[in-house]
């Protein structure tokens, strides 16, 4: 059963910044661009990749995606000698059993699933990010390097190098220094959250961190830093494509709206690269005789009889007579009523909005403007204002504001 490479896809993240959209499922689980979600995205650059053994660690709310992932069909991953592998936190024989306390814990919690398979290479992954790449090429180049870890990075700029973790590295991309989110960063070399590591190394860095009873258990914070300080070799792969962490509202809007631009750099008409779902089946979507549809994504299943520009529609999506939608994501089953407005919004899976009903509102010079978000199952009651920004968790009544 020996592998080469495993992928290790951490997907338990709680993703709180999404707020109303992840209340009931794990960010992973998100519906994204229409048809997708956000794990198809490493699950189908796995096997594009030709990595065939994939453990998809899980915590919180994990059912819906549990369920998603499935034997892994959609993602040619059912298979007997490999195959996507589900990975909750467990009990073990004579221990009370924890959750995964950070990243790295999660990997070490699993290190018997890893010495099943006993590949030389490790790829950790995460499961909250929209980019398409071809991980045997990063592979192929830690082990040209024989570097102990590779980290891929991207430009970013100055600004933004302050969120992330950066890799400071010298004339030949080998890290010298690594700083957590600084306040004043020496270079602008992002880390991407994806490693490769020669799993005989990384397993004992694993084990040594776990007797740590300081350590936060993580890659960034403690993993990383050990190797570097005991003089491991750490290299830098430069990643040049498209990539987007989707972990914030603004973030998961503006990559939906790149699905619909034609220079954003994501594509999800290339055949040589293509991302795999499980997708339900529904009937063709279809547009009565006074839909305006322009400048969007509209999939199975939709019923679409009022205007709708620059949107995303997933499926089963109903838009009534005299509805307008501008700017906005309508995520499975949402309904939007006679007459009703929804701008610069997303609107979660079965929500409701009544006749004349309002929410969101095109960007304006207000400091609090945002998107305005409905979560999954909430109805928007008739002439009822939502605010831009507002995060609607519960239903609101007519003509009510919030």
């Amino acid at each position: 059963m020996k592998k080469e490479v495993v992928a290790m896809l951490l997907a338990g993240g709680q993703g709180s910044r999404l707020y109303a959209l992840t209340s009931h499922v794990a960010k992973p689980a998100v519906p994204f661009g229409g048809k997708y979600r956000i794990i198809d995205f490493p699950l189908s650059n796995c096997v594009n990749s030709g990595i065939d053994t994939v453990g998809v660690l899980t915590q919180y709310r994990p059912l819906e995606l549990n369920s998603y992932i499935g034997s892994g069909q959609p993602w040619d991953l059912d298979r007997s000698d490999g195959g996507v592998h589900i990975l909750p936190p467990y009990m073990r024989e004579g221990d009370q059993g924890t959750w995964y306390k950070g990243t790295a814990n999660a990997i070490y919690q699993n290190i018997g699933f890893l010495d099943l398979y006993d590949p030389e290479y490790v790829v950790i992954l995460s499961g909250d990010h929209i980019y398409k790449m071809d991980y045997s090429d990063m592979v192929d180049f830690h082990k040209k390097t024989q570097a102990a870890c590779t980290i891929s990075v991207l430009e970013v700029t100055l600004e933004e190098a302050t969120r992330f973790g950066i890799m400071n590295v010298d004339e030949n991309d080998q890290v010298y220094e690594f700083e957590e989110k600084p306040k004043h960063p020496k270079s602008t070399l992002a880390s991407m959250g994806i490693y490769v590591f020669s799993w005989k190394k990384l397993r004992q860095y694993l084990i040594d961190d776990e007797a740590d009873p300081n350590s936060s258990n993580d890659f960034g914070k403690n993993i990383i830093p050990n190797m570097l300080a005991a003089g491991e070799k750490l290299m830098t792969y430069r990643f040049n494509g498209y990539w987007k962490d989707v972990g914030t509202i603004n973030s998961l809007w503006d990559a939906n709206m790149d699905m619909l631009a034609i220079n954003s750099g994501i594509s999800m008409y290339d055949n040589s690269w293509p991302i795999y779902a499980r997708t339900p089946v529904k009937p063709p979507h279809v547009t009565g005789p006074n839909a305006q549809v322009s400048h969007s994504l509209v999939t199975g299943g939709c019923r679409v009889d009022g205007v709708v520009e620059n949107s995303v529609l997933f499926n089963s999506v109903t838009v009534e007579e005299g509805a307008d939608i501008q700017y906005s994501i309508l995520m499975p089953g949402a309904v939007v009523k006679k007459g009703a407005v929804v701008s610069y919004a997303i609107v979660a899976e079965g929500a409701v909005i009544e006749e004349e009903a309002t929410v969101g509102a095109p960007p304006s010079d207000d400091p609090d403007w945002g998107i305005a978000v409905v979560a999954g199952g909430v109805t928007v009651g008739p002439k009822a204002v939502i605010k831009p920004s507002a995060m609607i968790r519960e239903d609101v009544k007519g003509g009510e504001q919030a």
